[in-house]
Order: C-alpha cells, then structure tokens, then sequence
C-alpha cells in the first residue's frame, strides 16, 4: 500500500507540473535538463574510468595473497535437471582453494533432486539441500534457508545454468577484502548471443550494463548485483538480516539494503560468468518484467531509507538518483505528449509543442544508442560497423522491451494487487538450440553429397 500511495503522488505530482506550468513555462526544457545532467554524469563516471585506469597501469594494485577467505558457493535451482549437473561441474574446476558447494532443490517437479543427489554422493564437497514441498516460494527464501548451515565467510551466488573460467574466483575476491566492501558482482555474457537476434541484443544489454556498471564503480557510486556471480560478504548479510524474502528480484533489493547500511558494492569486470539468453519473446517479456517492477518497488519501499540513512555516502545517494531517472523519462515524455495533444485539441494550439516533445525523444533515444555503440566498442571489440549496426539493433529492442514496460509496471503498481510471480526463466534450450543447428547442417551437408552423387552419374 506504502508503494502505491508514494508512485501516486510522484505521478499525480509530475502530472500537475507538466499540466499547470506549461502554461508558464516550457516543460521541455526541464526534460531536457535532466537528459543532459544524466550525459554529463555519464560523461564524469567515464572521465572517472579513464583516471583509474591510468592510474592502475601507473601503479598496479597489489594482490594481498593471504586474502583467502573460505567460499560457499550456493546453486538454486528449480526444475534444471538438463543443465545442473554440468554447472556443478564447471564450478568444481575453479582453481580457488577454500570452497564448498551447496546445491539446493526448491520444490522441483522433474529429476533435479535425484540429479543433485548423485552429484553430493559423487562429489565430497558438493552438498545436496531439498526443499520440502511446502517451503515458502522464491529464490530468497531458498538461499536464506542454505545460510543455516553454510560454512562460508563469503557467500557466492550462480545460477543454475551459469558458466564460468577457473581463475573466476581467483578475481572475484580480491575485491573483496576492504572492510567497506560487502559484496563484489562479476560481469554477465551471453553464452549462446549467436542464436538469434532476441540474444544477441540481450548480450548487447549486458554488455552496456557492464559499462554502466564500470562507471559507477569508478566512482564509488550505487553499484548493483545481478544475482548470477554476486559474492557476498558474510558479515555485511548478517548486518542487513540476509534476503528479502517478499521481493521478486533479491539482488536488487539486496543492493539497495546494503547501501544504505553504508556497504560497498564493487564490480569486477574481468571475472565472467556465462548465462543463457532468453530466445523467445513472450519468456523474456515476462523475465523483464519482473526486473523492472523489483526495481520499482525496492526504491519505493525503501526512499524513506534511503533519504534519511546516515551510512549513505552522499555519491551513493546521487548515484541512486541518476538510476532512478532512468525510470522517469518514460513517464514524462508520455505525459508531457499527452498534454500537449490535448491541449492542442480543445485549444487549438500550436502544433509544433507536439514535435518538440517528440525531438526530445529522439534525443533520449539518441542517447542509448552511442551508449550502446561506445559499450560494444569497449568490452566486445566490435568493428565500428558491426557496433553501428548492433548498437541500432539494441536500441530498438530497448525501446520495445523496457519503455512500455516501465508504463505498464507502473499502471500495475498503482492499480493491480501485488504478486510474487516469479517469471522463471526456462534453461537448458541453448544444447537443443545447438543439436537442431546441428543436426540441419548435417542434413544440408548429405543433401549436398547426394547432389554431387547423382550429377555424377
């Protein structure tokens, strides 16, 4: 009730400004202040990654080697019979000393638990946890019940279909070590961004998160988990009462909860973790969904927090508001387009009040495109004409996925009863995907002996 009363009167707020200034002043040019105080703080965050950089080269930093604290590397997982095994696996190869692996089922209804069964047997520091049927829903609430017996200093958190190098860990840590710091989020790559066009803008979307992310870490700001690679201090989960059992995106929340305890978040771009990308459009609709209205909720649940905590560094709070205009452009680029037309209805007013509302459009649009080509350039190594293009391709799919999204999250939260509908994203598709392409070339190839057989002849 607290989130829908608060989104109401900053709608009903925004809505009256737009609505009764207009008359007095050009709204616009309040949307375009915050368009270009967003680009010169993007501006700063990469000045600042440029500073750091030289100075890293200038004066590498220095590995404390006896910095090892012991891991427990915790695996959820729900119906991932086809794909967990191979992820235990993976994990078990990390070249990092001190670790253990808890495997958790959380109500399965394929063969996960006999698989994670086998795999505890098979493996001595891989342990196996089943969740009864009864168990309260949620990824939370699973990790939340592992803490009773893990014995980590440190908690990492994968996915169940997450791949990773060895020396993963090896990275991760180091981070780690300050007494600030309480968690460390490794950057995300699609795995299988070669299947079709859905997750190669989703690689493309990870890969401008990551900037985003390097650029806020270079500035001690509001950096963000993603719950697939977080590594968690221990001590800071006990100082923040662990997970949040009632949110439907725990990383997020977790975020904001630790930051405004005072913890740090640091972001460590050369550890890489591996996920499949979503290949259809409806189960992506519904995975974003989910992540757009979790981080709604969190900043409306906790702005009293996060406006009146003493912990907070003054970055991380401005920070969190350059995040959070992100989430209000869309809102008021259709408001002000709404009013405007209206008025021009029953006021016969001029038109072009309605074209300079869609220019600034344009500009907002503008402005994720050279961040998408910038970030793909950096981090992917595109050639300028695969980055050109893709960067168009992202931009698009960001317009279609997240801007009406965002309108109907918010129309959601102001009138609809809230869930705790999951959204779960089916894994295991990417060695499908991959068997059919194979098995299609085959064909292709014996078509094209066959071909060569008969003219033979």
């Amino acid at each position: 009730m607290k989130e829908r009363v608060l989104l109401f009167v900053i709608v009903f707020a925004l809505g009256v400004f737009i609505y009764i200034f207009q008359s007095y002043f050009n709204t616009l040019w309040g949307l375009a202040f915050l368009i270009t105080a967003m680009a010169l703080y993007a501006l700063f965050t990469n000045i600042a990654y440029k500073i750091k950089t030289y100075q890293m080269k200038k004066y590498p930093q220095i590995i404390n080697e006896n910095f090892k604290p012991f891991v427990t590397i915790m695996i959820p997982s729900h119906n991932e019979e086809s794909v967990i095994a191979e992820t235990v696996e993976t994990v078990l190869q990390l070249d990092y000393e001190r670790f253990e692996v808890i495997v958790i089922d959380d109500r399965s209804t394929d063969n996960t638990a006999s698989v994670i069964k086998d795999l505890e047997n098979k493996y001595p520091n891989v342990k196996a946890f089943i969740r009864p049927k009864d168990a309260f829903p949620g990824k939370s609430a699973v990790l939340n019940d592992a803490m009773a017996f893990a014995k980590g200093e440190a908690i990492l958190v994968f996915d169940a279909d997450a791949r990773m190098d060895k020396d993963f860990l090896s990275k991760l840590v180091p981070y780690l070590e300050p007494k600030d710091v309480g968690a460390v989020q490794a950057r995300k790559v699609i795995r299988n961004n070669d299947i079709n066009i859905l997750t190669r803008c989703q690689n493309n979307e990870m890969t401008m998160d990551t900037h985003f992310q390097v650029g806020r870490d270079s500035v001690k700001g509001a950096v963000e988990l993603r719950g697939n690679g977080e590594l968690i201090k221990r001590e800071a989960l006990e100082d923040i009462n662990g997970w949040n059992n009632y949110t439907i995106t725990d990383d997020l929340d977790m975020s904001t909860r630790l930051h405004i305890k005072g913890w740090s978040i640091r972001f460590c771009k050369d550890a890489i973790v591996y996920e499949e990308g979503i290949m259809y459009l409806a189960p992506l609709y519904r995975q974003r969904r989910r992540w757009i209205e979790g981080t709604i909720r969190r900043y409306l649940e906790y702005a009293g927090d996060v406006l009146t905590s003493k912990d907070m560094p003054l970055r991380v709070g401005l920070d969190l508001v350059a995040y959070i205009s992100e989430f209000i452009m869309p809102a008021w680029l259709i408001m002000e387009l709404i009013i405007r037309g209206f008025k021009i209805l029953i006021q016969d007013a001029p038109s072009n009040m309605l074209y300079s509302s869609l220019i600034i459009g344009c500009m907002i649009a503008l402005g994720f495109f050279i961040a998408a080509r910038y970030s793909l350039r950096r981090y992917d190594n595109l050639s300028r004409m695969q980055a050109l293009k893709q960067a168009f391709e992202t931009s698009i799919y960001l317009f279609i996925i997240w801007f009406p999204l965002v309108l109907f999250i918010g129309f959601k939260i102001l009138f609809m009863k809230k869930d705790m509908n999951w959204g779960k994203t089916a894994h295991g598709l990417v060695q499908h995907e991959h068997a059919i392409q194979r098995a299609k070339q085959k064909i292709k190839q014996a078509k094209e002996e066959l071909k060569k057989l008969l003219l033979n002849r």
